[in-house]
């Protein structure tokens, strides 16, 4: 049954044509070659982590300079010649006391301002859009519960996209064909979860086999997928565009194929996108692979 329900699901990835939600939109999440900082945040939660990743940054750099400084002095003030009779005790209760209180009060201080943040992320609001997404060796299934209807994606390269994880001109073409370049290769998925600007996304996050984990850096948000086990992760999108995450959990020897690919478009066009995708993939919400299978 298992080995059915993955050759039809490679037959549906290729012979199945994505619905498409928007042209021409920028591609805004994505790893950049080199790149030391975060990619742009796209939601509120996104910009709280990096604010408190740039306040953290702030207070550890001045506790190294600080103790850089202090053995300076250190070797400086209290070498053999500088000091030829050293001192003999052994406490100074002032000195042991500041250095127990002060890092408690740093700890106090960080985490005024990072409980916050991990409670807005674990408090999940009331949704506008509700989608369940699975995680399976090594691709993601999603569901769009409120509306009936569901499908697997796949990154273009894989071999249900006729791929063999390799970029060959054909790969290049299917890229192209879907609205991307050879830069996205490893990145971008033949259908992904479209959702609209400014609406609040819930996701309810699960694993079919192994633990899997979803991941989108410029949503700020990361939910390990457990199978026997539903999660949930929200977002709010502010900017339109085009926004790659990866499965973050080591789950097998293609853990590095199972991108994730979100498009978030304008309502009007969520809404076309909408109605074109019930009308192809919507069969009492089951995905494409189980309605070839199940015939």
């Amino acid at each position: 049954m298992k080995n059915a329900l993955m050759l039809s699901g490679l037959f549906a990835a290729l012979t199945s044509l994505p619905a498409k939600a928007q042209d021409a939109l920028e591609i805004v999440g994505r790893p950049t070659q080199g790149g030391l900082g975060f990619q742009p945040a796209a939601t509120e939660l996104a910009r709280d982590l990096q604010s408190l990743d740039y306040l953290v940054l702030i207070i550890i750099t001045a506790i190294c300079l600080l103790v850089i400084g202090l053995i300076l002095w250190v070797v400086v003030r209290f070498n053999r010649r500088s000091n030829p009779t050293p001192s003999s005790f052994t406490h100074n209760t002032p000195i042991e006391i500041a250095w127990t209180v002060v890092p408690i009060i740093i700890l106090v201080f960080i985490g005024a301002f990072s409980l916050p943040v991990l409670f807005k992320q674990q408090e999940i609001p009331e949704a506008d859009i509700t989608i369940k997404v699975t995680g399976y060796q090594w691709f993601w299934g999603y569901e769009y519960v409120d509306h009936g209807f569901a499908f697997d994606s796949y990154m273009i390269g894989q071999p249900a996209t006729g791929g063999n994880y390799v970029l060959t001109p054909e790969v290049e073409e299917k890229l192209v064909e879907a609205g991307y370049s050879r830069d996205e290769f490893l990145l971008a998925t033949d259908t992904a979860v479209v959702v609209p600007i400014g609406k609040t996304v819930v996701m309810n996050v699960t694993g079919a086999d192994v633990i899997h984990s979803w991941t989108v850096p410029a949503f700020g948000v990361k939910q390990d997928a457990v199978p026997g086990r539903l999660a949930q992760l929200w977002f709010k999108p502010e900017r339109e565009g085009i926004y790659f995450g990866q499965c973050s959990e080591l789950c097998g020897k293609d853990h590095a194929f199972m991108p994730i690919t979100v498009k978030v478009v304008s309502q009007e066009a969520y809404d076309k996108w909408l109605e074109g995708a019930i009308e192809e993939y919507a069969d009492a919400g089951a995905p494409k692979s189980f309605q070839i299978a199940s015939k």
